[in-house]
């Protein structure tokens, strides 16, 4: 029996807003306060920081006060909470239901792709927004979570997990890093730690320190500047490149270069 495979963001029925977050860790220091839902939570939190000012004694405030850097949103606080992902699964119809009957075992299958069609195909879900889900399709048939973003942009014959992606792709360095890899952290001797999956967009500058990556995670698909190899378990991310990829065509220079985008298309993707 297979061991389960975990993403490392949480449920879609948790709430990670600034006043959810103080109610978890400051619960203890007032049991009186209305906390009962988001805006009574938001309430809470700036009476607490408009007291703190006054008074110049608060303590609750620091609790959350920098709970993401500045210009970075949706940056991960350490390590996230262990929560499933979906299953392995062929294509979905618009029903919801499994396109062929069956999964999509046998042999890899790795259809033919460029890097450009892969960032293309990234680039459709981040200006959809796409809700981040473990369970639910979206209409090209793939799966709402990390892996199943990466299976579409890949262009794989079915949904794959972080514990399946490397099939299907070859490892490499991080000097070797073209848009359109992957990095993947599958943690398989401890499933409920992490596992998560992103795709790689092309360096920000000359020093390699950060990178462009496109991923899916709540609350919908995203497209920004992250550190390498990631904002938590760095050192767990493996770089993999597609084995079905071919030459470009006309006019993908333009999408992705030798070393990622160029200015004037960074520019058309971040107006």
């Amino acid at each position: 029996m297979e061991a389960p495979v975990f993403e490392e963001f949480d449920p879609e029925s948790d709430c990670d807003c600034p006043g959810c977050v103080s109610r978890r860790r400051a619960s203890h220091l007032s049991s009186s306060a209305p906390f009962g839902g988001h805006p009574s939570a938001h309430r809470a939190l700036v009476v607490a920081t408009a007291t703190a000012a006054a008074l110049g004694a608060a303590q609750a405030t620091p609790a959350v006060a920098a709970r993401q850097p500045p210009g970075r949103p949706g940056v991960p606080a350490g390590d996230e909470p262990a929560t499933p992902q979906g299953r392995k699964a062929p294509l979905h119809g618009p029903a919801g239901r499994p396109a062929r009957p069956g999964g999509p075992a046998g042999p890899v299958r790795t259809p033919p792709t460029t890097r450009a069609d892969i960032i293309r195909r990234a680039e459709q879900w981040v200006s959809a927004q796409v809700p981040y889900s473990m369970s639910a399709y979206w209409h090209d048939g793939y799966r709402q979570d990390c892996s199943g973003f990466v299976s579409m942009a890949w262009n794989l014959p079915g949904n794959e997990l972080t514990g399946s992606l490397d099939q299907f792709g070859t490892r490499i360095s991080r000097e070797e890093l073209q848009p359109g890899d992957i990095l993947l952290f599958h943690n398989a001797d401890d499933p409920e730690k992490g596992s998560h999956v992103v795709l790689f967009g092309g360096w920000t500058d000359y020093t390699h320190s950060y990178y462009v990556a496109y991923e899916q995670t709540r609350p919908t698909t995203r497209r920004q500047a992250t550190p390498y190899a990631y904002w938590s378990h760095s050192d767990r991310y493996i770089p993999y490149r597609y084995k079905g990829l071919t030459s470009p065509a006309p006019g993908d220079a333009e999408v992705v270069g030798a070393g990622g985008p160029g200015p004037e298309t960074w520019r058309r993707l971040f107006r």
